[in-house]
């Protein structure tokens, strides 16, 4: 076998996504894309949509329909900035992932060699009788609990920070320590519970880590050299003149959400959000994605190695039932295709991504090498990780990757 064979078959073993670089797509089925996503609008599902499909190497397809702002008709662009809510939780998995590259922390490490303030918490061990009897858990939870949602933390903030995600009136150092102080409702690693404070104590760790704000890390470290120059925790004026009103239904008809999680933040407002503050676009997101079916690799940057690309997105919960949807399983930061059905059945076991609360939705299939993006603002969706626009573009986009 010549040389040039042998390192081609070595590139494809370290990169799998190289068997489908340049591969042909059915014009077709990515033109019919943009239709279904129009019919959603003329049914009165949505306002508007801005969707893509892509591959490491090239965009397959990026449309836009519909509108951004239905009482002024200002119509969707490819543009768009969208609250992409949850869909920022991987984001932060990867800076603790990036910290992890450089010995300067460990899955395995316990929360609190890091954050002190996590020492000796205790467990619910019952509530019967109107009391709350604590005891002292099997062991401290980790920084893979936290990944995982598998850490026991309370899934909310307790009274008092209630308000935290609608202001962003505390840092994220003053919020982190509430919740350290709450009691673990299960023991760690034992259960699947989805745990916003628990993927902000993630960035609470890695600014104690980095030294830096945790805005600021995502910035320098992933933003900048990705080129994501619409991906934001505290978007700018010009910025929000792009911002799809989120909506939802009332009466028979879309009305603009009331009483959102998350309002745009005013001018210093003090905490990011790690578990779902971020603004973007289509185009951002689509470079983080390739940047995942690169094996971390961006333009002759390697700015996550393979292994915890590799770590990242393999299952790591074991047997445990986890996500809102069948089938699933959990890594870190990203939601598992253990078994592909209902929703995700066009996609391959081992595919990853995530929903935000708008409707929004991102997944990467590292086997057929493409990744799906769909941006909305709608609240009132029954499922919006099962939600009828999600499956639409995900069967287009499988049927459209020619044999």
């Amino acid at each position: 076998m010549s040389r040039r064979c042998l390192t081609l078959l070595s590139l494809i073993a370290l990169h799998p996504a190289i068997l489908n670089v340049g591969r042909a797509a059915d014009p077709a089925k990515l033109a019919a894309i943009r239709d279904r996503m129009q019919q959603f609008v003329a049914d009165g599902e949505l306002s508007g949509a801005v969707t893509v499909v892509g591959t490491a190497d090239t965009i397959l397809h990026h449309e836009a329909v519909g509108y951004r702002n239905l009482e002024t008709q200002q119509p969707m662009t490819k543009d768009t900035l969208f609250k992409i809510a949850s869909m920022t939780k991987p984001i932060t998995a990867i800076a603790v992932m990036m910290l992890a590259d450089e010995g300067k922390l460990s899955p395995a490490d316990f929360v609190e060699k890091h954050l002190p303030e996590f020492s000796g918490q205790l467990l619910v061990a019952d509530r019967s009788n109107d009391q709350l009897i604590l005891k002292k858990p099997s062991r401290p939870i980790t920084i893979h609990d936290l990944l995982t949602h598998t850490s026991g933390l309370p899934g909310s903030y307790p009274p008092g920070l209630g308000d935290l995600y609608r202001s962003r009136n505390r840092t994220l150092a003053e919020a982190t320590l509430v919740i350290s102080q709450q009691p673990l409702q299960f023991e760690p690693g034992t259960k699947w519970a989805y745990c916003n404070p628990g993927i902000d104590t993630l960035g609470r760790i890695v600014e104690v880590v980095s030294g830096q704000r945790f805005e600021d890390f995502l910035q320098k470290r992933l933003f900048e050299p990705l080129g994501m120059t619409d991906t934001t925790f505290y978007p700018s004026k010009d910025q929000l003149a792009r911002l799809a009103v989120v909506y939802g239904p009332e009466n028979g008809k879309l009305v603009p959400s009331r009483n959102l999680i998350l309002e745009c933040p005013e001018t210093g407002a003090k905490h990011p959000v790690p578990a779902g503050g971020l603004y973007s676009t289509a185009a951002d997101l689509a470079k983080l994605y390739q940047m995942m079916l690169r094996q971390g690799q961006w333009h002759g940057q390697q700015l996550l190695s393979k292994k915890a690309v590799e770590t990242m997105t393999r299952l790591q919960t074991g047997g445990i039932t986890t996500g809102f949807t069948n089938g699933m399983g959990w890594g870190y930061g990203f939601a598992v295709v253990r078994e592909p059905i209902g929703v995700t059945e066009m996609l391959s076991p081992g595919s990853y991504g995530h929903g935000g609360a708008f409707g929004t939705q991102g997944w990467i299939d590292p086997h057929k090498g493409i990744f799906t993006i769909l941006l909305i603002q709608r609240t009132g969706l029954k499922n919006s990780d099962a939600s009828a626009m999600r499956h639409a573009l995900q069967s287009l986009a499988v049927q459209s990757l020619k044999k």
